[in-house]
């Protein structure tokens, strides 16, 4: 039993090389698959954590490895989504650099200031990667998203900036920490509650 988060995360890593092959290959019916293969891909996501807390298995060595495993996961998805749909991607090119850029920018300051990559599984995070699914979705069905993505991209550069400010405040790296407040609080050296269920 306490091999299923592990497995649970690294299938990740398998889903998203399949994307990309269905994606090179051009197989019949790509949309279905692709969206059906990401929306397990969500849900190892989603019950990888859940499964280890239950267990009481959950630890920094796997809350790393899980949000490492994450931005392959996606991004290998972009990448099926842009051979696909390249004309997307170069509409959209400069919201998409900036918004990249904010990403490495959580990951720089967290490797600057503690030599770990992030892993802050924030709930504004959270939120962000049902958007990114949304927006997903929607591209692969019509290569194409308006509303959808200017939501992604807003919420994406405004969680990105709270974990900025998160890494700022914290003293000592610390994973799962749900919200700026809650860096505030454990900076002051303050319990926090977690939500036993998606926070640690």
């Amino acid at each position: 039993m306490k091999h299923i988060p592990i497995a649970l995360i690294y299938s990740r890593l398998l889903i998203g090389f399949g994307i990309i092959l269905l994606s090179v290959f051009h197989v019949s019916h790509y949309s279905f698959l692709a969206i059906t293969l990401l929306s397990i891909g969500l849900l190892t996501d989603v019950f990888d954590g859940i499964i280890a807390r239950k267990l009481n298995i959950s630890s920094e060595k796997l809350r790393r490895l899980d949000s490492g495993i994450d931005q392959v996961f996606f991004i290998s998805v972009a990448v099926a989504t842009y051979i696909q749909c390249p004309d997307f991607f170069k509409t959209n090119l400069v919201k998409l650099i900036v918004l990249g850029a904010f990403e490495a920018s959580t990951y720089a300051l967290s490797y600057i200031k503690f030599k770990k990559e992030i892993a802050t599984h924030s709930i504004g995070a959270k939120i962000w990667t049902l958007t990114i699914f949304a927006t997903l979705v929607e591209i692969m069905v019509h290569c194409e998203s308006v509303v959808l993505f200017e939501i992604c991209l807003w919420l994406g550069l405004a969680t990105r900036l709270e974990i900025l400010a998160i890494v700022f405040t914290l003293k000592k790296w610390t994973n799962d920490v749900p919200t700026i407040y809650h860096a505030v609080r454990l900076r002051q050296g303050k319990e926090i509650k977690r939500n036993k269920l998606f926070n640690g």
